[in-house]
């Protein structure tokens, strides 16, 4: 069976003995119930260093696609052009982490309560590890996060020196900077370390900084939105339960939905902005530190992160316009009000997806569980039933159907998280779970410093001259 899925894959010889490796190592520490997740990296990495040797030595030289003007002009939109081995975006089934949909991830990933949602913890495990853990696997990286959740005293220092309304991005991008100074793999690197174990020192900051992230996030919340009221952190929860608890909600279906939000935001390929620059900044052998805020200031740009609270606003306005409860005719012509008036109905399509996103249907489940009745939540439901007919009827929509952006605005508003400037400091904290992730894996694969080529305008008009 491995000799033809090998096959199928085009690979021979050492290409079999990598994944045969692969999956010696997993069945190894699977059998044995090994809860030290860098133990259980140290025992993958060398069979996937051989992969890719494997891969490389046999296709290397082989072509991915044609790269055309328009994607260079573009954007490079399109272009394969990236290894990033902890999620890939399938346009018909939306996104699968470590080769799991979100469906399965939810079927298969402890939860803090029975019949619950994942906890991040067990993503976590997933996305490095690339095997699903088991409770115990999951509550070890829990006690691990939170062994490692304390902040240095200089931390609120640095954000009391801004102005209190400096954006909440703002501050999550400072607070990371000021996290910096603890970084464990830039010590590693002025001591000359062999870069056979730069991954190890990569982990330790990544950990590090994942479990730091809550107390940031939600300092950030009180000090901009609660008048500085700290609230303690409780070593009784989970990492995304810790994190609503500190932001002062203590609800626990306001628990749960931090703990679903925090695992369908946290990675979605490589090449969006967060990931894309995290990656970038991180082949330049900069910390994670240094790499993840300079993701995390990709993300406070209005085309990438700021989509629910333009699906917030749009769904504003269409209630002080229409009424907290229009009918599904009114609700109708608004939206060919909004699409001939030349604006979009944001929330709705995707650069990739050509179905519902999956990440979409699993708020939604949530929302007909926890808030059947509320006004907002209904008229989101309506919305999905009308957008896509008149979207389709244009004929100019790839993909009229709605993404998670159009639905996760209204779950924070429900358990009265309503500052909307604060959800990318969420998203932001989400994201963290993924880019870090592959951040290890690239150290541990030896991945270059990345550099695209460029061209001039003028190089392109003398290269197609001729035609």
């Amino acid at each position: 069976m491995l000799s033809a899925a090998a096959s199928k894959l085009g690979l021979t010889g050492l290409g079999v003995q990598a994944i045969s490796a692969v999956g010696n190592s997993i069945r190894h520490f699977s059998s044995t119930e090994n809860t030290d997740l860098k133990q259980a990296l140290r025992e993958l990495i060398p069979a996937q260093q051989e992969r890719l040797k494997a891969l490389k030595k046999a296709h290397g030289a082989k072509s991915l696609g044609e790269v055309t003007v328009d994607m260079a002009i573009g954007g490079m939109r399109g272009i394969p052009g990236m290894l990033w081995e902890t999620s890939l975006l399938d346009p018909e089934e939306g996104i699968r982490f470590r080769g799991l949909s979100i469906p399965e991830l939810q079927e298969k990933l402890p939860a803090a309560i029975p019949g619950g949602q994942p906890i991040p913890e067990g993503l976590l495990w997933l996305l490095l590890t690339g095997q699903v853990p088991t409770a115990s696997q999951a509550a070890a990286v829990t006690e691990e996060l939170r062994a490692r959740s304390n902040v240095p005293l200089h931390l609120r220092k640095v954000l009391d020196a801004l102005p209190a309304e400096a954006h909440p991005m703002t501050q999550l991008s400072m607070g990371i900077m000021a996290l910096q100074s603890g970084s464990r793999f830039q010590s590693a690197y002025a001591r000359g370390v062999h870069k056979s174990r730069y991954w190890e020192y990569v982990y330790e900051d990544s950990m590090d900084l994942i479990a730091k992230l809550p107390q940031l996030a939600a300092t950030i919340y009180r000090r901009t939105y609660r008048r500085g009221e700290y609230i303690s952190p409780s070593y009784n929860l989970d990492w995304a339960a810790n994190l609503a608890h500190m932001m002062g909600y203590e609800d626990p279906g306001c628990q749960e939905m931090m703990r679903m939000y925090q695992t369908i935001h946290s990675d979605h390929e490589g090449g969006n902005v967060s990931a894309h620059t995290t990656h970038l900044v991180g082949s330049a052998l900069s910390d994670p530190y240094l790499s993840f805020a300079a993701g995390m200031n990709g993300l406070a740009g209005p085309l990438h992160g700021l989509a629910n609270q333009e699906v917030l606003r749009w769904l504003k306005d269409l209630v002080a316009k229409l009424g907290p409860t229009p009918d599904k005719d009114a609700v109708r012509k608004y939206v060919e009000d909004t699409l001939a008036s030349g604006k979009v109905v944001p929330g709705y399509g995707h650069a990739v997806l050509r179905k519902t996103d999956p990440r979409y249907t699993c708020q939604r489940d949530f929302a007909l569980k926890y808030m059947p009745e509320y006004p907002l939540f209904k008229l989101v439901a309506d919305l999905y039933e009308v957008v896509p007919e008149v979207l389709g009827k244009t004929g100019k929509i790839k993909n009229p159907w709605p993404n998670v952006d159009a639905h996760s605005g209204v779950l924070l508003q429900y358990y009265g998280i309503t500052e909307e400037n604060y959800y990318t400091v969420l998203f932001g904290v989400s994201r963290a779970l993924g880019v870090l992730s592959q951040g290890v894996w690239s150290r541990a694969l030896g991945l270059p410093i990345e550099r695209p080529k460029s061209l001039t305008m003028g190089a392109l008009e003398k290269r197609f001259s001729g035609q």
